[in-house]
């Protein structure tokens, strides 16, 4: 009884958030001459809507699913669970990748017409792993102008908590669902130098751990799973060790991200003669402590060899 009541509670608070922050919003007076103004541009807007939280959408967004004539989403049921949140009443056109082909020509019509249509997904940021970048292309081949309005993605989310390097990475995208064509795409990026980000369906992860060990042994991974949502996971280990773990559950569920660290450096081989005249170097420039840490660092060598070896030094 009390859990209902709380979350009855919190339910009728958070509406009354969201339903403040809406009037103070359109209470700005915006006369769209700024560059603030959130009015939908012509042509072909790509918005990003939230990964699973549903507040975590921009108010530029909103105003601008609200302005549009139409929006272009994949799967009608979940957007509408988006749109009644705000009490949005726009129509709904499915476009995905069954009926893309056919609907393209019509969709670039009406934008020649003068309609502004909004593209979104079902999650996160469209024309990511999902058929829009035709869209868009069609829509630059007529001179339509597209535009987009920024937010949530699940890539960079998940990159940014995963503790990985984080300056350069690889999107893959979904892995494919067949062991032989994953495995192809694992050997074609086991050398990239860089973080690797795919998609998984929760039903293949196992597998798709297991093919990883094959080509990525020895590295850390991230699952990230269900971001933004109220059972959020985030787990960080060796592949081995995520494949044991996830083996043993009878039921994964939810959107998962899975991203690999770069491959390590190759060990430096140095003599100990060698790193004493690489330490000799740095002690005119450097403490003992700042030597020690970045001669390892650099040469990925064990700190406390590298440690014992300066004491040597100093006491000679």
């Amino acid at each position: 009884m009390f859990a209902n009541k709380n979350q009855n509670t919190n339910s009728q608070a958070t509406k009354k958030i969201d339903r403040f922050i809406l009037h103070y919003y359109n209470k700005q007076g915006d006369n769209g001459e700024n560059m603030t103004s959130p009015a939908i541009n012509n042509g072909l807007t790509l918005i990003a809507t939230p990964i699973g939280n549903l507040r975590d959408v921009t108010f530029r967004a909103i105003d601008a699913l609200m302005q549009a004539d139409q929006i272009l989403c994949e799967d009608t049921r979940v957007s509408r669970k988006l749109l009644n949140h705000y009490n949005i009443n726009t129509k709904l056109t499915s476009y995905h990748e069954y009926n893309a082909t056919s609907l393209r020509p019509k969709i670039i019509r009406a934008l020649q017409q003068g309609e502004k249509i909004a593209l979104i997904s079902d999650a996160g940021t469209p024309n990511i792993s999902d058929p829009g970048y035709k869209l868009v292309e069609s829509c630059l081949a007529n001179d339509i102008e597209v535009s987009t309005i920024p937010g949530p993605t699940a890539v960079v989310a998940a990159l940014s908590i995963s503790g990985l390097p984080t300056d350069n990475f690889y999107f893959g995208g979904f892995l494919p669902s067949k062991t032989t064509a994953r495995k192809k795409t694992f050997a074609s990026l086991r050398t990239l130098d860089t973080t690797l980000i795919f998609y998984e369906s929760p039903a293949r992860l196992v597998a798709c751990l297991y093919d990883s060990l094959e080509y990525f042994a020895g590295r850390t991974a991230v699952i990230a799973r269900e971001l933004t949502k109220l059972h959020e996971d985030v787990r960080r280990a060796e592949i081995s060790e995520l494949y044991n773990f996830y083996k043993g559950i009878t039921r994964v569920r939810g959107e998962i991200v899975f991203l690999i660290s770069p491959p390590q450096k190759e060990a430096s081989y140095l003599s100990h003669d060698q790193i004493k005249k690489l330490l000799k170097e740095r002690f005119a420039d450097e403490t003992l402590k700042d030597a020690v840490r970045n001669l390892a660092r650099e040469h990925d060598i064990s700190r406390s060899l590298v440690y014992k070896l300066a004491l040597e030094m100093k006491d000679v």
